[in-house]
């Protein structure tokens, strides 16, 4: 049963056996994270985004796993968002991590950049992963760019 929910959570992908993203869960589909053996569940919505729950950390808390939230404003993404990203995932990347966002935007582009500066990947097959969610708007393609240029020279 977790499966069929987790496939119904706007968004959802799974990236790796690790790891899958998604919009915002709801309660029940939280319960089916649990359910799947997640352990960590980052989310990188704002505390008022739309169907943003009231006691998120609380709740997943309660189910047996861990929680972070790095709030990425939508219009203004901003490279200290993308460093702590990048540290939560690599300090957890062998364990099972939820990763979700309001409907999947925000978390699309954060493991894009994850997957360019910090995996390797090719910048073309990373921002076709992207693609599978949405086609960035300027604001984010100027973010996504910039983030390339800057940690790909380091």
């Amino acid at each position: 049963m977790s499966d069929a929910l987790l496939q119904s959570i706007p968004g959802y992908l799974a990236l790796t056996d690790n790891i899958s993203t998604s919009g915002q869960p709801d309660e029940n589909a939280f319960h089916a994270i649990a359910e799947a053996g997640f352990e960590i569940v980052i989310n990188l919505a704002l505390n008022d985004s739309d169907n943003a729950l009231e006691d998120e950390e609380g709740l997943v808390t309660s189910l047996g796993m861990q929680y972070i939230h790095i709030p990425v404003e939508f219009d203004r993404p901003a490279s200290e968002d993308l460093d702590a990203f990048i540290q939560a995932v690599s300090a957890n990347w062998k364990k099972r991590l939820f990763i979700h966002c309001a409907i999947n935007m925000r978390v699309s582009a954060f493991m894009t950049l994850y997957r360019i500066c910090c995996l390797g990947w090719y910048p073309e097959a990373a921002l076709s992963e992207i693609r599978r969610i949405w086609e960035p708007d300027a604001v984010w393609q100027q973010f996504i760019e910039e983030q390339i240029a800057q940690r790909r020279d380091n």
